[in-house]
């Protein structure tokens, strides 16, 4: 149950709640809306809602009409804190979760619990928040006990790529009052992607790749299935994800099969939670045999930089393409 819990927690995609009397919900499509509940609202000639009122479908399709920029927010989730501070709202956070560490102000924030332990719903409702950020993994119970407290709960959908990540970034945003300020961050993500994709253009060799969630069984080590985020960045990175041709999005593999797929780098994204080192690695039983072992190509990795879907993910591919082919940008 630990590991389990563990796994989950690499992944958490925050809540984005809130609550407000001028706030009010419908069923909706999972998709974004960007019209205006007011005749007279400010509209504009792009896709992105810059006016202080607005109308969101959140990662539940759940219609969430705000009536102006949600001033104190209680985030739930590591990656939505994240994104809080990126667009400029970290003056807004009124309570955080006990996961999120980055940026190092965050952690001036009153934490609120969450994870998948407890929410201390005492100090939310002191936060006197107007606005709750959850996210996909937030456990359905803790979303509805919120809202039976009064408050409004928006989830934030969990991305699947980085141009999801960048919707996401506008959506909190607006939701925020920084639509503004927001293109300017957004174009800069999306610069050094396109740098990072261009330099990889010409590639033709991709290493194969074991990415370690967690090794606590080194006979069978957790390992990124097909689909996932870390998958995704791999594979613009340059590499070929060992867990691709696995089914499930967090998957552990046998030290036979392992062996058999023989990966040429490892990667160990449990280095920061669970203190693995290289060292560990070439002790563990059997794995002397794979090519990644005997030639030392071993190395910790920021599991943070990949697993929360913020804008950290940008410096993860940038992180992976230097790692697979440091060549390239040296």
């Amino acid at each position: 149950m630990l590991r389990k819990t563990l796994l989950l927690t690499l992944l958490l995609t925050l809540l984005l709640a809130g609550c407000g009397p001028a706030s009010t919900r419908t069923e909706g499509a999972n998709t974004f809306s960007t019209e205006l509940p007011a005749a007279d609202a400010v509209s504009t000639a792009t896709s992105h809602v810059t006016a202080p009122y607005a109308a969101f479908t959140d990662g539940l399709g759940r219609e969430i009409v705000f009536d102006a920029p949600a001033q104190r927010i209680v985030s739930l989730a590591p990656s939505n804190t994240e994104i809080l501070f990126a667009v400029g709202a970290g003056s807004q956070v009124a309570g955080r979760d006990s996961f999120s560490d980055y940026p190092a102000e965050a952690l001036n924030v009153p934490d609120i619990g969450g994870g998948f332990g407890a929410l201390d719903t005492e100090t939310i409702l002191a936060s006197d928040p107007d606005l709750v950020l959850a996210a996909a993994l937030t456990p359905s119970e803790q979303v509805t006990a919120l809202e039976d407290l009064g408050l409004t709960v928006f989830v934030l959908g969990n991305p699947t790529d980085l141009a999801g990540m960048y919707k996401n970034l506008r959506i909190v945003a607006q939701i925020t009052g920084h639509a503004d300020e927001i293109e300017e961050l957004i174009a800069s993500l999306e610069a050094r992607e396109t740098a990072v994709v261009e330099k990889l253009s010409g590639v033709t060799e991709r290493p194969l790749i074991l990415y370690e969630l967690d090794g606590t069984d080194p006979n069978a080590p957790w390992v990124p299935g097909p689909g996932t985020f870390i998958d995704t960045l791999i594979t613009m990175a340059g590499g070929n994800n060992l867990g691709a041709s696995l089914k499930g999005e967090w998957v552990q593999i046998s030290i036979e099969a392992l062996i058999e797929k023989d990966p040429e780098l490892i990667l160990l994204g449990d280095a920061q939670w669970g203190g693995v080192t290289p060292e560990m690695v070439k002790a563990r039983g059997g794995w002397d045999a794979l090519t990644a072992v005997q030639q030392g190509k071993i190395y910790p990795f920021d599991d943070n930089l990949v697993s929360r879907p913020g804008p950290r993910l940008v410096d993860g591919l940038e992180a992976l393409a230097k790692l697979l082919h440091p060549e390239l940008f040296e």
